[in-house]
């Protein structure tokens, strides 16, 4: 961030995006070092939004709820996964974002995803 950031205030903006887990947002057993990480990054987000977003930078934290579809292999479930062209278009949906109704965060996961 400390090297893209400054060419981004030199020119129109740009968009920083966070990719979470679900311990961003809450704890896991056994997986402390990885939530306090996650739980960081999403801290880091949301501050990053607050001081550079009237600067013109978007920044937006994604939480992925699941599994991703492993590419060229075949699952037993494919509906428990998440579609990776899925998660890209809504990750360019947040680069294509108007400056009046930005996203801070965004959860992806696949419908049949218990939460």
């Amino acid at each position: 961030m400390q090297a893209t950031v400054p060419d981004m205030l030199d020119s129109d903006g740009g968009t920083v995006i966070f990719t979470g887990a679900t311990t961003s947002v809450r704890g896991r057993e056994g997986a402390i070092g990885f939530s306090a990480a996650k739980f960081g990054a999403r801290g880091m987000a949301e501050s990053m939004a607050r001081e550079l977003g009237p600067e013109g930078i978007h920044v937006a934290h994604v939480v992925i709820d699941g599994g991703i579809q492993p590419p060229e292999r075949t699952v037993e479930n494919p509906e428990t996964y998440l579609d990776p062209d899925a998660i890209a278009d809504s990750y360019w949906r947040l680069v294509e974002q108007d400056r009046s109704a930005w996203t801070l965060e965004l959860d992806l996961r696949p419908h049949v995803e218990e939460f």
